[in-house]
């Protein structure tokens, strides 16, 4: 580091963190390394927004895992017009909601997990397959319908693909809004009885699904505890609360809790 740079005392700090902390100082402005650095940040940020979701790509890849898998699209018909009406990427458009309906009539599926490109589209494309796999692996006797890919999807856009399907749960993995440090992190939202109308306060969250974050085999740990509490209580949302790191002292799971208990 050179001289004209006043290092900052929390340096030590920065090896449990990746958020922008001493970064020091060059007379009343930010070393150069730093700054170039943010403003490559920022940059990863936006395209991560206006991106794309390559759905030929990743339904590829689904199904080279065993996935079935749909592709549908919200009411947004492009990317400017989802950023600016997030209540068109709530709803599927209209070819899409004729498509599910259509579709022939079996057993519903016990939970439905929907892929969307959301706010990064990056994070759909890197973070879903290896989380739905790690999942898959905890969820062998449930009967899960086929993946659907969704492009310019807000997170209750999976509310109606779970009605339409007939799911008792839908899973909605979903890129989150890009940070400086974390352009590729993935959502998961999960709702118990998802139909047209659900509240946010219906839905249970999982947060920053990505290796630098939390990694593939913890979310999915955490997200096989709440679907079978969901399935067992019939409820997602604020009724559920995640006790999924809790362990009694012989190391099984406790009991899951009902808000106020």
């Amino acid at each position: 580091m050179s001289d004209a740079v006043e290092k900052n005392p929390w340096s030590g700090l920065k090896a449990f963190t990746h958020a922008r902390i001493a970064l020091g100082r060059a007379g009343n402005g930010l070393p150069t390394a730093p700054l170039l650095a943010f403003n490559l940040a920022h940059a990863q940020a936006r395209d991560a927004v206006h991106r794309p979701l390559d759905t030929a790509a990743l339904r590829e890849a689904l199904e080279a895992e065993g996935f079935a898998t749909l592709e549908v699209e919200s009411a947004a018909p492009d990317r400017q017009h989802y950023l600016r009406r997030p209540d068109l990427g709530r709803r599927l458009s209209a070819a899409s909601r004729a498509a599910l309906e259509a579709l022939p009539q079996g057993e519903a599926p016990e939970a439905v997990f929907v892929v969307g490109d959301g706010l990064s589209a990056l994070a759909a494309a890197k973070q879903a397959v290896p989380l739905l796999k790690a999942a898959r692996a905890r969820l062998p006797d449930w009967r899960i319908g086929p993946v659907v890919v969704a492009r310019q999807a807000r997170v209750a856009l999976g509310d109606e693909i779970g009605e339409l399907l007939g799911a008792s749960l839908v899973a909605m993995l979903i890129g989150e809004r890009p940070g400086l440090s974390s352009p590729d992190s993935l959502g998961v939202y999960l709702t118990w009885a998802p139909r047209i109308g659900c509240h946010d306060a219906q839905r249970n969250c999982i947060s920053n699904v990505r290796p630098e974050g939390l990694p593939y085999e913890a979310a999915a740990h955490k997200l096989h505890y709440l679907l079978t509490q969901a399935r067992r209580l019939k409820l997602t949302g604020v009724g559920l609360k995640d006790d999924s790191g809790a362990l009694s002292s012989e190391g099984a799971e406790t009991p899951p809790r009902l808000a106020g208990t």
